[in-house]
């Protein structure tokens, strides 16, 4: 009998379903979807099937009770693709979990301690470990006999130094608590860089990459020869560039402030900080089309918003040019960063010094392939690449369950 060599990646939110169905033969997609809205009376579930002569997508509307009933619908809608969860072509279920801590730094399948350890995370990642749980839970459920692989957002930064890692606080606090910068976005860090490298036609051990991962949450990473030494997020993802709604970098004190001087309460600056700030707070839009058409009417509070985000992005790229020492690309990528043609530009203009242009021509043209937008003769590469990273959780988990490995790439560093 043939092996199986089809993985489901399963992106669970806490009141939505991000969904791929992939043959890793030849890392083609069968099918996609979304169910978003779970728990209320609008709930959707959208289904695209991808083999050749499928009628496109496909919609059901009303209410979804939980993450239970959605991966059920779901089920269905394979099903009726001849794609079902009860196939013998699935190989496994890959799941994005946003924070692995320290312990968990490749693909780990899914038993009882695992979980209790992303259960035991939870405090450091109150929005999104608890929404993963459900959908692993689930899905396990559903096929309790399949090989569950967790891909963890945290694992290709736990190769920072410590001095990149480390916040300069009481050690024995920091430790206490598990205070540290651990990094997101990392699935997206990974496959970018390497993709990269190949786009250079280079291997990534040879490659020091700046990888900018700007969507309405936005990061950057220092990646040296395939392993990252620094990335710009840190406890929570909060931390790092100016994003859609987050503010990223701000003086800790800020916080006391507004507890003393506007009578904010904790969750109050916590909202203020991860929801009305950034680019909606400096100016209300957390689009950048519509922020940029904005600018081109003459709005001041949207080329203002621009001009911090910009900034704050350029201060990283020299940053991490410097922990870097030497760079052969700065690689853009995500919702902006593939689209955004004007940030691309402005994010390198004045670092010709370093090495860094874009050619107006190949940055302006839209494209869903990997490219290089610098001229010829610019010393460091500028690259748009766009991200994929649920075919990176799906290589991820299939690699692992092909080794018939049972997961134990961890560290015992947390206690």
């Amino acid at each position: 009998m043939t092996a199986p060599t089809r993985v489901l990646v399963l992106n669970s939110g806490s009141s939505s379903v991000k969904y791929q169905l992939l043959d890793m033969r030849d890392d083609r997609r069968l099918a996609q979807g979304l169910v978003e809205r779970i728990g209320e009376e609008t709930s959707r579930l959208v289904h695209t099937p991808l083999l050749a002569g499928d009628g496109g997508k496909r919609e059901r509307t009303g209410p979804i009770a939980d993450h239970a009933e959605a991966l059920k619908l779901v089920s269905e809608e394979l099903a009726a693709d001849g794609l079902g969860l009860d196939s013998p072509e699935l190989a496994a279920i890959g799941h994005r979990v946003v924070h692995g801590g320290l312990r968990f730094t490749a693909p780990t399948v899914i038993d009882d301690a695992v979980l209790a350890e992303i259960e035991r995370l939870v405090p450091v990642a109150p929005l999104h470990n608890p929404a993963n749980l459900v959908g692993i839970r689930t899905a396990t459920a559903l096929r309790p006999d399949l090989p569950q692989v967790a891909v963890f957002d945290t694992a290709f930064h736990t190769t920072m130094p410590e001095a990149a890692a480390r916040y300069a606080i009481d050690v024995e606090t920091a430790d206490a608590h598990r205070i540290r910068r651990y990094g997101f976005h990392g699935t997206s860090h990974a496959y970018v860089s390497r993709e990269t490298a190949r786009l250079l036609g280079k291997a990534p051990e040879e490659v020091n990459v700046i990888v900018l991962h700007l969507g309405n949450g936005a990061s950057a990473s220092a990646v040296r020869g395939g392993r990252c030494v620094d990335t710009s997020m840190g406890l929570t993802p909060l931390e790092g560039l100016v994003m859609g709604t987050r503010s990223g970098d701000v003086d800790p004190a800020v916080t006391f402030h507004l507890m003393r001087v506007a009578g904010m309460s904790a969750d109050e600056i916590d909202v203020l900080l991860n929801k009305r700030s950034g680019l909606v707070g400096l100016c209300g839009d957390n689009d950048m089309r519509e922020i940029r058409r904005r600018i081109d009417e003459g709005d001041e509070r949207a080329a203002l918003a621009f001009d911090v985000y910009v900034h704050r992005l350029k201060k990283y790229i020299g940053a991490y040019y410097a922990v870097l020492g030497r760079v052969d690309a700065v690689a853009f990528t995500a919702g902006v960063g593939e689209n955004a043609a004007p940030v691309r530009e402005a994010a390198v203009a004045g670092l010709e010094e370093l090495g860094l242009a874009v050619d107006a021509g190949l940055n302006a043209v839209r494209s869903d392939e990997a490219r290089i937008v610098s001229p010829e003769y610019a010393r460091v590469a500028v690259a748009v690449v766009p991200t994929d990273e649920e075919l990176e959780i799906a290589r991820q988990s299939y690699a692992l369950v092909r080794e018939g490995s049972s997961g134990a790439h961890e560290q015992d560093t947390e206690k």
